[in-house]
């Protein structure tokens, strides 16, 4: 049971479109983006060390992931002109604005972990 109070509503309970908690969502929809800016919250990473930093990202998603953050905005990419050229990734200035909330709540994940297995075995008992 939650201690927080309900929040008021003062008609009926419409979450439109472009309200800020249904664009977050559209962020976060896939399911390795807040994976890879919360890693990248840690430092700037290669491809290689992301990707054994989430066992089970395909590189192929990994690619596609980083493409979609660096075209945002989120994240940043630099080529190093060695040899053999070297990429990395770090969190931009707007990126690091997103990293706040996603700590606190893998945080919450990290104190709660009775309460996602519970939910993972209500899960498999519904099938």
């Amino acid at each position: 049971m939650s201690d927080l109070p309900p929040i008021p509503v003062t008609g009926p309970l419409i979450v439109e479109e472009t309200c800020p908690p249904r664009r977050i969502h559209a962020l976060l929809s896939t399911k390795w983006t807040s994976m890879v800016l919360y890693c990248l919250s840690f430092g700037a990473l290669r491809t290689g060390q992301l990707q054994r930093s989430m066992p089970g990202i395909s590189q192929k998603m990994l690619t596609q992931t980083l493409r979609e953050l660096e075209r945002d905005g989120l994240v940043a990419r630099t080529v190093f002109q060695v040899m053999p050229p070297m990429v990395e990734y770090s969190l931009t200035p707007l990126g690091w604005r997103f990293v706040e909330p996603l700590r606190a709540l893998y945080g919450w994940a990290d104190d709660n972990c009775d309460a996602l297995d519970e939910l993972m075995d209500n899960r498999q008992r519904a099938g």
